[in-house]
């Protein structure tokens, strides 16, 4: 079987067991777009407005729900209603990083009861196992998927090394309901012990923040990287951007904020395209 680095999202798809990652699969595939924007912004209009702008060029919005100060079950309803409107997926950006009985409360209960309407979340693999097995029992009988932060794109970040392998080997123990990684690059081949092989079936998704065309980095440890070099050089699934979409004024100027989506877009299937040998 061919390397996922090598198959088309389409043909990925049609091997992916669990919902929420065969349809990120279909929708990167039928919109022409491995763009996901980042969406972080303190007040509702802001935030749906943005959303609306891009939704055409996007295949899953990224929310921090717990940043908006005028937040309301009505803003829920409308982020479900957008992601119809255009054919997006929901990541709530939760992180998750707690024992099974609590993430299990938080993730369904609350305020935000998150597993309600957002397709995928993820989690720090800290707590261990566990914390797979609290999230799964709320989530797996939605349909949703769970990413795990094997690797950030900040300076100085801790998750490296065997933090990253441990991170690989819970999510081979629990693929049903483990779809991906947040990560800087592919994990094929990681958290193998000695005497393993890496399943010829293997595919999880790599979902990589720290994506910029301008800029090398925030002055606050973030770091960028073009799409070009994390599609194409290192393999990755999904680029997230944030700012450089939408910029300092939060998404006002709506006809630079199309223009700046489609820039993403187009740059990140470009690199697609090249990596799994399709021209046009």
């Amino acid at each position: 079987m061919a390397s996922a680095t090598r198959q088309t999202y389409g043909q990925r798809a049609e091997k992916h067991t669990n919902a929420a990652a065969r349809a990120l699969l279909e929708t990167i595939e039928r919109k022409r777009t491995n763009l996901c924007v980042s969406v972080d912004v303190t007040k509702k209009a802001d935030f749906l407005r943005i959303i609306d702008t891009v939704g055409p060029y996007i295949c899953l919005v990224k929310t921090h729900v717990d940043v908006i100060e005028d937040f309301d079950a009505g803003l829920i309803e409308s982020l479900k209603e957008l992601s119809v409107k255009h054919d997006f997926q929901i990541f709530e950006d939760r992180k998750f990083a707690d024992i099974g009985n609590t993430v299990a409360l938080q993730y369904s209960s609350g305020v935000y009861k998150i597993a309600s309407w957002s397709h995928i979340t993820n989690a720090h693999p800290v707590p261990g196992p566990s914390i797979i097995s609290g999230l799964a029992s709320v989530g797996l009988p939605l349909q949703r998927g769970l990413l795990l932060l094997a690797e950030m794109s900040t300076k100085g970040s801790l998750a490296v090394g065997t933090y990253t392998d441990e991170a690989v080997r819970m999510a081979r123990a629990n693929r049903e309901f483990v779809i991906g990684f947040i990560a800087q690059r592919r994990m094929d081949g990681l958290g193998l012990r000695e005497g393993e092989a890496m399943s010829q079936d293997e595919d999880f998704l790599i979902l990589t923040p720290g994506v910029g065309l301008d800029v090398k980095g925030d002055g606050m440890g973030q770091q960028y990287r073009t799409p070009r070099e994390v599609v194409l050089q290192d393999g990755c699934d999904v680029i997230i951007v944030g700012r450089g979409v939408y910029g300092k004024d939060n998404g006002a100027n709506a006809e630079a904020v199309r223009a700046q989506a489609e820039r993403y877009r187009a740059e990140g299937w470009k690199a697609y395209q090249e990596r799994v040998g399709i021209s046009e």
